[in-house]
């Protein structure tokens, strides 16, 4: 399994957000990532500048936003739906599609639930609740 670290996952936004910026082919990966960079357009200024973006501190101490999290977490959601994994995520993002007329709020609906389970995962030291997720997404569904 790949587990990019933190200076990797940021050093891989700012190259895909420079290749789309100066017109160079992506990989399938970086394509799926600048497509999510281009509709938050907020992050561009600190994509530009990797020696700034590799020593941004976005510690929730701090109040900080991450942007490398949040991008990589429609990354991550988007993968989720082309596999549909876990089974049901790819039924949940089209209802929710439907219910928001938005893929992009979709994403951040999805967004909510996966970032619960991993931190329910973080705090009990347990691996991620693919049903719990699943579940979580049922009732955001029929809010």
């Amino acid at each position: 399994m790949f587990t990019p670290s933190q200076q990797d996952v940021r050093r891989f936004f700012c190259e895909a957000f420079r290749k789309r910026q100066a017109g160079e082919i992506l990989t399938p990966l970086e394509a799926i990532a600048s497509d999510w960079i281009n509709q938050h357009e907020e992050y561009d200024i600190v994509l530009r500048d990797l020696d700034t973006a590799l020593s941004a501190d976005y510690s929730v101490e701090k109040g900080n936003s991450n942007p490398f999290l949040h991008l990589s977490m429609h990354l991550s959601i988007s993968e989720q739906i082309a596999v549909d994994q876990p089974r049901g995520v790819r039924a949940a993002f089209d209802v929710l599609t439907t219910k928001f007329n938005s893929q992009h709020e979709a994403h951040h609906e999805i967004m909510e639930c996966l970032g619960e389970m991993i931190w329910h995962s973080q705090r009990s030291g347990l691996p991620p609740d693919g049903d719990a997720y699943i579940e979580a997404l049922r009732k955001r569904i029929s809010r």
